[in-house]
């Protein structure tokens, strides 16, 4: 199955959102910790709706534990930045896909890009006066991609 892995999400509102996307696509929500809010938080459950209770929710204190119990392929990681060299059309998505996505002021930490150099997506944009999209936006946009086999067939 694929799954959405968000590493130190910081607004509780776009984890309800992306929730909600992982809902609406039968895919798994991964957090990695430190988070910016509480899993209770009002916000993250208004985001989320009544949603939230179907989302299949994975955490982790650390990614060094996500790597650790879950042990993706390489095959299996696509980390998206702004500056990664490869447009997200590019990829090819196994169905057991992670989409990776740092914190929405700081993206991911240096020391995962830096590991993952080759496994680096962009979402391509046609105006340069947009430095980066909301991070709901862009995980709905890149879930939605790497399913794209799924709704043609």
């Amino acid at each position: 199955m694929t799954a959405v892995v968000l590493v130190h999400p910081e607004i509780p509102h776009n984890t309800g959102a992306v929730g909600r996307t992982c809902v609406a696509l039968d895919m798994e929500l991964v957090l990695i910790r430190p988070y910016g809010f509480s899993l209770s938080d009002k916000q993250l459950k208004r985001a989320g709706l009544d949603y939230w209770q179907h989302v299949r929710l994975a955490e982790f204190a650390s990614w060094e534990a996500f790597l650790s119990l879950r042990a993706p392929r390489s095959d299996q990681l696509f980390l998206f930045e702004e500056f990664g060299e490869r447009s997200f059309y590019e990829a090819d998505y196994p169905d057991d896909a992670f989409l990776v996505f740092g914190s929405e002021t700081k993206g991911l930490p240096p020391e995962i890009t830096e590991a993952q150099r080759e496994r680096l997506f962009h979402l391509p944009m046609l105006s340069d006066k947009v430095r980066s999209l909301n991070l709901s936006n862009t995980v709905t946009a890149a879930a939605y991609q790497a399913l794209r086999g799924r709704f043609t067939s």
